[in-house]
């Protein structure tokens, strides 16, 4: 996928300096509707003044726009705090670091990607089956049922199964449903990339 470069100008907007921005959301896990925004998600450095200063930190950043069509959000981590949730196995960490659609990053990215390409295990498993679970119950809730809901049920479900059965980290449902071949799957995507974001 082919990167806006205004994405790269919403990234550098983060007040302190990156380690990596990444996106995530729908377009990571291929079923962007025309109309979905980009979410942005990474880890920067505080400085030092601010890590021993007697007032608390800013550990988390989050800015949110619509500028020339293109609406983003992004959501930003000091390197203490998303380092303890890697060591949590937080997949929503995880795939930030690993998500190929990379808009800025670094030596020490590329040194963490490495570092958690060789963590891929078991543990991860009851993120997976426990955010699978909580999207279940909130489908149930929604009358009519919504397709983005239902998908995101099957793409987090599916790329549990996959590390589990691989050691790797897949997140595009696209790909992963050329592996697992559930009929449903193209047709809800194909709905959901086909209409506006709230289907």
């Amino acid at each position: 996928m082919l990167l806006d470069p205004r994405l790269r100008q919403a990234a550098e907007r983060l007040p302190y300096p990156a380690i990596f921005v990444t996106v995530s959301g729908a377009h990571l896990y291929g079923f962007s509707s025309p109309d979905s925004d980009f979410d942005l998600r990474g880890a920067h450095l505080l400085p030092l003044r601010e890590i021993v200063g007697l007032n608390p930190t800013r550990e988390t950043v989050e800015i949110a726009e619509i500028r020339d069509g293109l609406e983003w959000d992004i959501v930003s981590h000091d390197a203490r705090k998303f380092f303890n949730l890697l060591l949590k196995d937080s997949g929503y960490a995880l795939e930030q670091v690993m998500s190929p659609l990379v808009v800025l990053s670094s030596p020490e990215h590329e040194e963490l990607k490495a570092i958690c390409a060789k963590c891929l295990n078991r543990r991860f498993s009851r993120h997976y089956l426990g955010f699978g679970e909580n999207q279940w119950h909130l489908f149930q809730k929604k009358t009519p049922p919504r397709v983005k809901p239902l998908l995101y049920i099957y793409r987090v479900l599916l790329t549990g199964i996959h590390m589990m059965e691989t050691g790797r980290l897949e997140c595009n449902l696209v790909r992963l449903n050329e592996i697992y071949r559930i009929n449903v799957v193209d047709d809800l995507i194909a709905m959901k990339t086909a209409t506006q974001e709230q289907v």
